[in-house]
């Protein structure tokens, strides 16, 4: 059976196969002879199928009671009202919302088919009944049917952001490790050589030994300062080239970001280019945002970053991220705030400059 919706959409299933029994009901009140209190007995167990089958129940439940309320409810009220008629329709429009791949299509019609069988035993007029099958069967399928196609199409979309997110985060790991490596490999398999030579030197020449050494030993320092020149650089991001990243990545998910910003330079550009990563990354994985504002803005010697977007999740709470930003920026005096207003967030960090 397929995944149900979210709670909006499934009120929607809830409230349409009620609206399908209604009019079998008051057929079956109408019925002046005792086979009335069968046929409401037939409602009943085909309402609670519907109930246990829409919480995720097994859907035998849901084929089992319309078939059983063939015989109780479909002899029951005016012929004109082609009473289980309507319950055929409801069989034939949640079959394509319950099944998938082509069994939902074959069951459509299936219950289509069954509402004329029973027609032709009941009033000979298969061709009303499945006239109205066909209707409630359509009905129920615009009314649920293209809202959960929609919703599925946003559940897939919000996937593409995150798997963008990590992609992008992938790659900055992959960059660094290629960038490790290349400093690192040449200057070890030399300094592994020379040691070893080293070794081999400290019996026979132990003067020329003591020189390798001394080269291996220099080839290491030289390796570790360039190892630290290398993350220093990474976290030294420049904060221009960080804006301009961020907003291609937000505009390539679709979102339309704008960007305002003064020149920042020195450990407050980098602070806050840090702090614009963490945000870009709230904004694709919090939130179904179509817009988003990032300002930049200098004064009373302090810097001030603000990025606003719309389409945030509710309610408002604060996460490892946001927690992270605050811990971060507290060290070097500067502070975190975060505002929501209906669906607008904003994010606003002050550092000094």
């Amino acid at each position: 059976m397929n995944d149900l919706p979210h709670t909006a959409l499934r009120g929607t299933l809830h409230v349409l196969w009620v609206s399908s029994l209604v009019v079998p009901l008051v057929s079956v009140l109408r019925d002046p002879s005792a086979l009335r209190w069968l046929g409401v007995l037939g409602l009943l167990v085909l309402a609670v199928a519907y109930a246990v089958t829409l919480r995720g129940g097994q859907l035998w439940w849901l084929v089992a009671a319309t078939l059983v309320s063939i015989p109780l409810v479909a002899p029951v009220g005016p012929d004109e009202m082609a009473t289980w008629a309507w319950i055929g329709g409801g069989a034939a429009g949640f079959a394509p919302l319950l099944l998938t791949g082509v069994w939902r299509w074959m069951a459509g019609i299936c219950a289509v088919v069954l509402a004329g069988l029973v027609g032709f035993f009941v009033t000979r007029d298969q061709t009303t009944y499945q006239m109205i099958a066909i209707a409630v069967g359509a009905t129920i399928v615009a009314m649920a049917g293209l809202p959960m196609w929609f919703a599925g199409l946003l559940a897939g979309a919000r996937a593409g952001r995150e798997a963008q997110a990590e992609l992008a985060v992938s790659e900055e790991r992959l960059r660094f490790a290629r960038d490790v490596h290349d400093l690192l490999g040449h200057r070890l398999t030399v300094i592994a050589l020379k040691s070893e030579l080293a070794g081999r030197l400290a019996s026979s020449d132990p003067s020329r030994s003591a020189a390798e050494a001394f080269e291996a030993q220099r080839l290491a320092s030289t390796a570790l300062e360039e190892v630290r020149d290398a993350v220093h650089g990474y976290r030294a991001v420049d904060l221009p080239s960080q804006l301009e990243a961020v907003s291609n990545v937000l505009q390539e998910a679709g979102i339309r970001c704008t960007v305002s910003a003064v020149p920042v330079h020195g450990s407050t550009a980098t602070q806050l280019a840090l702090v614009l990563r963490e945000a870009c990354t709230n904004v694709l994985r919090h939130s179904h945002a179509t817009w988003c504002m990032i300002d930049v803005a200098d004064a009373d010697g302090e810097v001030r970053m603000t990025a606003t977007n719309d389409g945030a999740e509710k309610p408002l709470a604060e996460g490892n991220g946001i927690r992270g930003m605050g811990e971060r920026l507290a060290s070097v005096g500067g502070r975190v705030s975060v505002e929501q207003s209906d669906d607008v967030f904003t994010l606003q960090v002050v550092v000094p400059a």
